[in-house]
């Protein structure tokens, strides 16, 4: 009895797994299924936000797999695609945005904040040398012949 269960149950299983929605495309010719390849993994799934639109399987992804091949077939270009997306999305759906005065922090702020470390490091390096230069490491004179009495009355 268990065995006919378990074995129902990995049919019932097994034909869910058929089923699976995948996407399938007819294209008119190879540069348009390139480009579709390209834009569907150039930008990101707003989602997963981890993973382009092309490798995720969320609901939205889909959705924006089937918008993609819709304005390929309308004739658009590959950047009034990515306009489309940007304004319906923001500059997050995009892997790569581009440089403009909002994304300038996302381009230069690692290479800032290193370079800021830098200089930080620096700054605290050479005032630590300055102090060591200022602070007497020589006994003057008087100094030593201090220390020599103070030595020579410990010696007796």
């Amino acid at each position: 009895m268990k065995r006919w269960l378990a074995a129902a149950v990995l049919g019932l299983s097994i034909a869910g797994v058929a089923h699976a929605a995948i996407d399938t495309y007819e294209f008119a010719n190879d540069a348009e299924r390139e480009r579709f390849r390209e834009l569907t993994k150039e930008l990101r799934c707003p989602k997963c936000q981890n993973q382009d639109i092309a490798d995720s399987n969320a609901p939205i992804a889909a959705d924006l797999r089937k918008e993609i091949f819709r304005m390929l077939g309308e004739g658009k270009d590959n950047q009034q695609i990515i306009d489309f997306m940007v304004d319906r999305y923001g500059d997050f759906v995009r892997y790569k945005p581009a440089l403009t005065g909002k994304t300038a922090l996302l381009w230069f702020g690692p290479a800032g904040l290193l370079l800021g470390g830098v200089v930080i490091i620096a700054v605290i390096v050479r005032r630590r040398r300055v102090e060591r230069s200022d602070s007497p490491s020589t006994l003057s004179a008087e100094e030593r012949q201090r220390l020599d009495q103070l030595l020579d009355k410990d010696r007796e």
